[in-house]
């Protein structure tokens, strides 16, 4: 038993780098004040290059590890890759944010709860074992509860914190008890025994329903899909810009890979013949996929229709937030490794045009000391560069050729009408071309709109150099996309294969 521990352990080491650089991050508090300001930010960031060392050794491997608690495979390596790009670049934006150096932040801690979120969305995508689905979705809820108020300064984001917490402990707590009903039906936590038990067909498929609706409740609450979603637009507007953008990005992601395997390992029947290659086929009497298919189009809608109201560009972004939720949600109802191939490589683009638009909103906000779109007014005219950007970055939101989020969408609708889903397809490209308005609206406010002064403020090379490398791939990748669609492909085709 030592010895598998031991043996264990030699696969968590990029975990483990980072706890100890979280323990690290925290000892900074004892040195003096005004020199600690940034020195929890260059160990973080050295934390995460070291831990980003670990992880590319890591390509390849598929083992399951802790007893079959931990899987560290090309799926969950997948997801790594993109929790320590968001973590690295998350450091480097909280290290210019004026809201940040203006309120009385503790930096030590505020950067051990971005490692410490991270080491817990890590866990997230490997979590192959309920109980280690449930602590790990803890650790990562913990920390954004905790997060999302740090600037006490700010009243929003005390309202932000509090509602965030009760509807985290009212959804954590369903998804409890969709817990203890699968281990009281199949006796077992691990996601591979669940599926040994489901195939035996000795469990009431009512009872299975219902816990699989309550375990959707717990997961469908971290991704903000609707109905769960009403923490998402007053968290993203109370806290920090940074730590939204930390949000919106690792959060979600890592909801989806737990949701994926949880899915795809305990309630897929690997003994049944699929009808085209690359399907999987579900058990029968246990139609979730109608029920993933529903919270799809109703999270689309919902965020891009309320979206549409918005004044407050984090709040527009929250809202276009959940409605990408809608949108890759649609990949998984179609039960085909394209379908997920698909969910992975817009995962990378979502990445790229949302921390890209959060940077531009932090960037206004610390120039202009506003979130309105009203203060966008002339940005064009102001701060061309900044303008341009924050366009290239909207329109690939919207899905818009030449960006990377075209593409993304386009392999998500593909695999639906591969699988005859056309209707939702269909229901997608109207809810893009919905999204395009309140985008536009934007893009009009910097272009169109006169600004109250013709001041012209321009950004550092520092600054600059970070939009056009947010910018370059949003560009360059709907040109050449081959090896991020041949990654994501590759994660999936090993996935679940223990």
């Amino acid at each position: 038993m030592a010895q598998t521990i031991y043996q264990s352990f030699g696969y968590v080491i990029p975990e483990t780098v980072l706890s100890i650089v979280f323990v690290l991050t925290l000892l900074t508090a004892l040195i003096k004040k005004g020199r600690s300001r940034h020195l929890p930010a260059y160990i973080a960031m050295a934390g995460f290059i070291v831990a980003g060392v670990f992880v590319s050794r890591q390509a390849g491997v598929d083992q399951l590890v802790f007893s079959g608690m931990y899987a560290v495979d090309p799926f969950s390596w997948f997801f790594k890759v993109i929790f320590l790009v968001t973590g690295i670049l998350i450091v480097i934006f909280s290290m210019q944010s004026r809201e940040l150096a203006e309120g009385s932040t503790k930096y030590s801690e505020y950067y051990s709860l971005i490692i410490s979120l991270t080491i817990g969305a890590f866990f997230m995508a490997g979590a192959s074992n309920l109980l280690m689905m449930y602590l790990s979705l803890e650790l990562v809820s913990i920390s954004s509860y905790i997060l999302s108020g740090f600037t006490k300064e700010n009243p929003r984001a005390d309202e932000a914190s509090l509602k965030y917490v009760i509807y985290g402990a009212f959804s954590s707590g369903l998804m409890l008890y969709g817990i203890s009903i699968l281990y009281g039906l199949t006796g077992s936590l691990n996601f591979y025994a669940l599926n040994q038990s489901l195939a035996s067909g000795t469990s009431s498929q009512v009872t299975l329903l219902v816990a699989i609706v309550l375990m959707l409740v717990g997961l469908g609450y971290k991704i903000s899909a609707v109905p769960f979603h009403f923490w998402t637009p007053d968290v993203y507007e109370g806290a920090p810009v940074t730590v939204t953008a930390f949000l919106s990005v690792t959060s979600k992601a890592a909801g989806f890979a737990l949701l994926i395997r949880f899915f795809k390992i305990g309630f897929i029947d690997v003994g049944a013949q699929p009808a085209v290659a690359g399907m999987w086929e579900i058990f029968r009497g246990l139609n979730w996929t109608d029920i993933i298919a529903v919270l799809s189009v109703l999270t689309m809608t919902v965020g891009n229709l309320v979206a549409l109201w918005q004044s407050n560009m984090k709040r527009l972004l929250a809202y276009s937030s959940i409605a990408h939720a809608g949108y890759i949600l649609m990949g998984f109802v179609t039960l085909t490794d394209q379908g997920i191939s698909a969910m992975l490589m817009y995962f990378v683009a979502y990445l790229l045009m949302n921390l890209g638009a959060f940077y531009i909103v932090m960037l206004v906000a610390n120039k202009y000391h506003t979130e309105e779109i009203d203060g966008y007014a002339g940005l064009g005219y102001r701060s061309p560069y900044a303008a341009f950007a924050l366009a290239v970055f909207l329109f690939s939101l919207t899905g818009i050729p030449p960006t990377f989020g075209f593409v993304g969408k386009l392999y998500l609708f593909a695999a639906l009408i591969k699988t005859n889903y056309i209707w939702l397809a269909i229901v997608g490209v109207l809810n893009s071309v919905v999204s395009l308005y309140y985008y536009a609206k934007v893009v009009r406010s910097m272009y169109l709109v006169q600004p109250a002064e013709n001041t012209r403020i321009e950004f550092g090379f520092g600054t600059n150099l970070m939009m056009t490398i947010l910018m370059v791939p949003n560009i360059a990748l709907m040109i050449y996309f081959t090896p991020i669609l041949s990654w994501a492909e590759q994660s999936v085709r090993m996935f679940g294969l223990h």
